[in-house]
């Protein structure tokens, strides 16, 4: 028995199948805008490699135009679509905060991914970045700021001379020229926000955190942060996996 997961964000979608033992045997990555075409995962389900899945699929989902898209898409098939809130996550994970609507399912994703290191911190690279706490195997909240690839987007949008630059991590002095100037606004601006960051956090908690890394700038900004840290790019459906095994 196989078994399909997956996670629609902002800008990206992933879509895992895993074996008997929920390890990811193939993946799949797409532009989230493209999700819209329903015969993507459909084409999934269909190829011979990718045989004997298990009927009932688990997604997180910041998107609910897209995941609802692809659950008509299965109606008139025997596949059934749920999602991560969907699922009674309290009995897996405690999440501490005051309006667990409101979260995220990638970030209790996140959490439930991160649950076993106990004492964790999982900073995601996203569309935007994100900063979740997990303090004795319990859920207490988080930090959200802009991601860096819609911060640099949307300068150049709302500006008429400033372009959008590609970041390069060898920045050693302020701009000789516009191109250097933005790469050291956002490159400096970052480090000093993840790592300033951190250190509210862990001073408020005075508790030694591990600190995760995941998503796209995750490798970029690894050298960069003063504390130790380990990157980590499954660790959302590592907990999406866990999710569906302990509670589907």
């Amino acid at each position: 028995m196989k078994f399909l997961i997956g996670d629609i964000g902002n800008t990206s979608t992933k879509i895992c199948i895993l074996n008997k033992k929920f390890q990811i045997l193939r993946s799949y990555n797409f532009e989230t805008i493209k999700m819209y075409r329903n015969n993507l995962l459909k084409n999934i389900i269909k190829k011979k490699t990718n045989k004997n899945i298990n009927p009932v699929f688990l997604f997180s989902s910041v998107v609910p135009k897209v995941f609802a898209n692809i659950k008509n898409s299965l109606k008139s098939t025997k596949f059934k679509l749920l999602e991560i809130k969907n699922l009674k996550i309290n009995k897996i994970i405690k999440i501490n905060i005051k309006n667990k609507k409101n979260l995220g399912s990638d970030r209790i994703a996140n959490a439930i991914g991160a649950k076993k290191l106990k004492n964790c911190l999982v900073i995601d690279f996203g569309t935007a970045t994100t900063f979740d706490v997990i303090k004795n195997g319990i859920y207490m909240g988080g930090v959200i700021a802009p991601g860096v690839n819609l911060s640099i987007k949307n300068l150049s949008q709302e500006t008429a001379l400033l372009p959008k630059i590609n970041l390069k991590s060898h920045q050693k002095s302020y701009g000789k020229n516009t191109i250097e100037a933005l790469n050291a606004g956002f490159v400096w601006g970052y480090e000093g926000l993840i790592n300033n960051i951190i250190d509210k956090i862990i001073s408020r908690s005075k508790i030694k955190y591990k600190i995760l890394l995941t998503g796209g700038y995750a490798n970029f900004f690894k050298k960069m942060i003063k504390k130790k840290v380990v990157i980590d790019q499954h660790i959302t459906i590592k907990g999406i996996a866990n999710a569906y095994k302990e509670l589907v």
